[in-house]
């Protein structure tokens, strides 16, 4: 069972969870990381790491927010993979405890 990433991300986009990832299965966009569901390998150890609580195992995502498994598997095609650390976004902080934030994906 993938992990995925999920709406408490966004804007977020803290990367201390790539740096755990023994396969390389995160990929970076705009404002926002993906798991590649096809690469995942289920450790466990990149959902401890995200300050905002924003990973989950496929069956758990919370109600509401399953879109974001497709969101994962397809955006994981399409952006490049991310295996170390970066800076999150100056403004991070103001977005941490936001929901809803799903029309502020950038693609």
């Amino acid at each position: 069972m993938p992990f995925v990433v999920t709406d408490s991300c966004i804007k977020c986009k803290y990367t201390d969870c790539v740096e755990v990832c023994p396969v390389d299965c995160f990929h970076e966009g705009p404002n926002f990381l993906v798991i590649d569901p096809d690469e995942c390998i289920d450790c466990t150890l990149c959902e401890p790491e995200c300050p905002v609580n924003a990973i989950y195992p496929e069956d758990d995502v919370p109600g509401g927010q399953e879109i974001f498994v497709q969101l994962n598997a397809e955006l994981s095609k399409e952006w490049p993979v991310i295996s170390q650390r970066k800076d999150p976004p100056a403004d991070a902080q103001e977005w941490d405890d936001k929901t809803g934030k799903l029309p502020l994906l950038e693609r």
